[in-house]
Order: C-alpha cells, then sequence, then structure tokens
C-alpha cells in the first residue's frame, strides 16, 4: 500500500523496518534519475523511483532483503524487452537497511527538499481559488491561499495548503522569497490591479497570472499607464490564466490547467537558477 501523507517522519515511526532505495545509475533514457529514492517496508512504500517493472522489481527484492531471502544490496537492471519496460536506459539500484544514522539522514534531506520548494500564493478563496489549492496540493510547492474574508479561508480543508487572512494582500507579495509565484483571483477588480502590479514589480517572481478575459487585460493595461507609468509591465502577465487552447470556464478545469502553468513556470525558474549557481562555481573554480 503507498503511504498516504508526504510524511517521512510519519512513515518511519511507523514503520518498524524499512530498505531505502536510491537510483546509483541512471544510463540513457530512464524513468528518473539519481536523485530518486523510495522506502520499503514489509507492506507499505514511500517516495518512487519512477514505477513499471523497475519499480516493482525494487520493491520485491528490498522485501527480500527484510525478509533475509537475499543479501544482495546492488541490482543493476537493463530496461529492455526482458523485464517488460522499454525505455532503452539502464538504472543500477542501491539498497540500503535504514538504521538511526540513515533515518536522521532521510529525514534531514527530506526536510530540506521541501524547504526549496517554491512557494505558490493564491490570492482568493473562491470557487477558483480553491480548485486550484486543491490542485497544487498534489505537487512539490508550497502553496499559501490568502484572502480578506475570513469566512471564505475558514471553509478551506485542503491538506497541505496554509492560509493567511489579512486586510492587505500586496503586503504578502512584497514579503514572498524570491521565485515566487503569484495568481490572483479575488473578488475585487480593484485588489486585483493592486495585487497584481506589486507581484509585477518583483524581477524575481517566476510567475505573475491573473483570472480574466482579453477586456480585464486591456483595462489592467490602460490601469498600469494611468496609476503607475509602467505599462510594460504588462508582458509579464499571465492574463487569462491556463491559456486559451481550452475553451472552459468550470473552476476544477481552470484550475487543473493553471496548475500545470504555475508548475512549467517554476521549474524552469530553478533549472535557471541552478544555471546560474553552477556558472558561478565554476568561475570560483577557475579563479
Amino acid at each position: 500500500m503507498l503511504a498516504s501523507r508526504e510524511d517521512i517522519r510519519a512513515f518511519l515511526n511507523r514503520e518498524a523496518a524499512s530498505i531505502l532505495v536510491e537510483v546509483a545509475v541512471a544510463a540513457g533514457s530512464t524513468p528518473r534519475d539519481t536523485d530518486a529514492w523510495m522506502l520499503v517496508s514489509n507492506d507499505q512504500i514511500f517516495g518512487t523511483i519512477g514505477g513499471g517493472q523497475l519499480e516493482y522489481m525494487a520493491i520485491d527484492h528490498a522485501r527480500k532483503l527484510l525478509q533475509g531471502t537475499s543479501a544482495d544490496y546492488e541490482l543493476t537492471i537493463p530496461l529492455g524487452p526482458e523485464i517488460g519496460q522499454c525505455c532503452g536506459g539502464r538504472v543500477a539500484l542501491a539498497f540500503k537497511a535504514v538504521d538511526e544514522e540513515t533515518r536522521a539522514a532521510l529525514i534531514e534531506r527530506s526536510d530540506r527538499e521541501i524547504a526549496r520548494r517554491p512557494h505558490v500564493y493564491v490570492f482568493g478563496a473562491g470557487h477558483v481559488g480553491d480548485a486550484l489549492a486543491m490542485a497544487l496540493s498534489l505537487v512539490p510547492v508550497r502553496t499559501i491561499l490568502v484572502d480578506t474574508r475570513e469566512q471564505e479561508l475558514s471553509a478551506v480543508d485542503v491538506p497541505g495548503i496554509e492560509t493567511c487572512l489579512t486586510a492587505m494582500p500586496e503586503a504578502v507579495v512584497r514579503d514572498a522569497p524570491a521565485g515566487s509565484a503569484f495568481v490572483i483571483l479575488t473578488h475585487d477588480h480593484a485588489l486585483d490591479f493592486l495585487i497584481a502590479a506589486e507581484a509585477l514589480s518583483r524581477e524575481d517572481a517566476c510567475y505573475v497570472g491573473m483570472i480574466g478575459s482579453k477586456t480585464k487585460r486591456a483595462t489592467f493595461k490602460s490601469w498600469l499607464s494611468r496609476e503607475i507609468k509602467r505599462p510594460e509591465l504588462l508582458h509579464r502577465l499571465v492574463c487569462p490564466i491556463g491559456g486559451t487552447a481550452v475553451k472552459d470556464k468550470r473552476p476544477a478545469v481552470i484550475a487543473a490547467l493553471a496548475a500545470a502553468e504555475i508548475m512549467t513556470a517554476a521549474l524552469s525558474h530553478d533549472r535557471q537558477q541552478d544555471d546560474v549557481a553552477s556558472r558561478k562555481r565554476g568561475r570560483w573554480v577557475r579563479a
């Protein structure tokens, strides 16, 4: 059975014995890279190394180790027709029994990965905001649902989603960390514009989106020109969110499309930051 919550402490506290499975080598076309890992106990798993026959074999082998019917802590698996998986690459897996040292290292690693997740601020706890929070709860981001209305926020019951009640949502934008995404869907057009202008003024935002139409976008352009004299900011605004290919106004559909759009922007931003950091390290090494 797959662990239902993304809580490594709960898994480790619940399972007396487990095996850490890590992708040690990933050559060619593989389901996951060498950052992938999972925990396997006798009846549960936590995490994934990519699914399919490869993962089935890994789970089976880890349980043989737990049961003492195997002593092999390394496996090399070609992903070809012989195992019924046609990726075409080759994966080497490393297996390790979880002891106290490994447990502490896994918790630290998990906490570090969670801390690095991009923040997504969803402004507006209406139908679309709630649906978007639900969609984002399934992906590796930290989602904060922001509203000025206590009653709307108190009705939100999405595991893993934070809520923020504030009379000044634009101040939340100013305090957000670099690389954050801002999605604006409040009940008030004027408030939408204030939040959007604040978000667009941050050059370190990975995404700024606002629900609306071509008419709302044109109105916002006029507002930028008239009120803050910065019409050039408009090119960074995604409006409408979720693209225009699918003409569907149902909240759940908008949320699914917007969540994909936000994740694409967040992951692209992370890769760009990693590339910049790598280039800086390279210059320091050469110096």
